[in-house]
């Protein structure tokens, strides 16, 4: 008898399937950079108005806390492929709706807003179904590398797409630009709709009680010393960068003098991305050498640093220097959040630790950070707005410090807390 040759998987660049999946994203994350920039300064344009620009924030950042739980579990009881077509599409004509409206000379804040509350609600359904698409599509030896190619795409549109949506705005209206985002869709669906692997290798799971299961979720990240300091850092970074990405369009008009349609608004956000990305490269060392623990105790105070050289900032390649600077700080604490729960959660609550925490740090600090830096904005400047940011960041390393997390050590990271849930 004959033994089989097993057959090796074709290289992720050269997998069809996973090359259209990676497509999809790609398209689909370029055209959202470029709404990040246009749709604030479309609001900032129709109403000159600090607290409306930050609702923009509030209404993208809103569903992850009023649907996130729920959408996952409605997301596993669904058809995966049906579902994330369905949420291409129905973005795709939320977003055609602006530049209509804008044609037509009928476009209003309020209907920017209720698209980007809509679109973003559209959004957590297709990324929690995509989530669970990835493992299928590829196989799940060759997730790490699915990850680091989908990673590599993200960074590359947060630091390009800004700059060139900034340039954009100098002969293009933002409500324009938002018409690339709606075609981005439309490419993300059909490429979705092509990939011929199945979605999904299991059945469906209709039976299992949704809040018994969140609790679970919630009373590991309680229980558990480093989860719960490293949410609360997480939470803390977040309605840092809440309160500022909400009024970086605001600020720079009134602290900096970078008008909305200067193309300097762009570097601005580019400056932000660079960050992410020289903190993603930095981090795999430093936490080599540190551990996540003690990571975040040493760049959770370099991020409140840098957090206050933001506020201070009058000039605006200063402000893009120390704005990178923050980020990159920043960065290495939030993925450093990320390394310790996946490292201590028993793999049967990895799904449910994870969401609690995005709902901590997506669903309450961004939101709230960017309506109380609106609020302040529009009561005494854009630069208290800064300010409270970098306050926040300052309370919350001293909080961190002071937590049993100082005391951590590799060991930590390796408890296993089984029996939970």
């Amino acid at each position: 008898m004959t033994a089989s040759i097993p057959v090796e998987p074709l290289p992720l660049r050269r997998d069809p399937a996973f090359r259209r999946y990676w497509l999809a994203r790609l398209t689909s994350l370029c055209g959202s950079s470029v709404t990040v920039v246009a749709m604030p300064v479309l609001v900032y344009q129709l109403t000159g108005s600090a607290l409306w620009t930050a609702l923009v924030t509030v209404a993208e950042a809103a569903p992850y806390l009023c649907v996130g739980l729920v959408v996952g579990a409605i997301a596993d009881r669904s058809d995966r492929r049906r579902t994330m077509i369905v949420a291409d599409l129905v973005n795709a004509a939320l977003l055609a709706s602006i530049p209509l409206a804008y044609a037509l000379d009928v476009l209003t804040a309020p209907h920017v807003l209720l698209v980007a509350l809509a679109a973003q609600t559209m959004f957590v359904f297709f990324d929690a179904s995509s989530v669970g698409a990835l493992p299928a599509i590829v196989g799940r030896d060759r997730i790490a590398g699915a990850q680091a190619a989908l990673f590599a795409a993200s960074n590359l549109a947060d630091l390009a797409l800004p700059m060139l949506a900034g340039v954009a705005l100098v002969v293009l209206p933002a409500a324009g630009l938002i018409a690339v985002d709606a075609v981005s869709f439309v490419v993300s669906a059909l490429l979705i709709r092509a990939i011929a692997r199945p979605f999904s290798t299991g059945g469906r799971t209709g039976d299992r009680r949704l809040w018994t299961d969140v609790r679970a979720g919630l009373r590991f990240v309680w229980g558990h010393t480093g989860v719960r300091v490293l949410t609360f850092a997480g939470l803390v970074q977040c309605l840092a960068g809440g309160a500022m990405v909400g009024q970086l369009v605001p600020w720079a008009d009134r602290t900096l003098g970078v008008d909305p349609d200067d193309g300097r608004i762009g570097i601005l956000f580019v400056a932000w991305g660079a960050g992410g990305v020289v903190g993603s490269v930095l981090f795999p060392r430093v936490n080599a050498r540190l551990g996540p623990a003690r990571t975040t105790l040493v760049f959770l105070p370099l991020s409140a640093a840098g957090g206050v050289a933001v506020a201070l900032s009058t000039h605006w390649l200063v402000a893009a220097a120390v704005i990178g600077a923050w980020i990159t700080a920043y960065m290495i604490v939030a993925i450093a959040q990320i390394t310790m729960r996946q490292q201590v959660s028993p793999d049967h609550l990895q799904g449910r630790v994870h969401t609690v925490a995005r709902v901590f740090s997506w669903g309450i600090g961004w939101p709230v950070g960017a309506l109380v830096g609106g609020a302040l904005a529009e009561a005494v400047d854009p630069r208290a707005a800064a300010v409270f940011a970098a306050a926040v960041l300052v309370f919350g390393a001293v909080v961190v410090w002071l937590s049993p997390l100082k005391h951590a050590d590799r060991a930590e990271v390796a408890v296993d807390v089984g029996g939970v849930g």
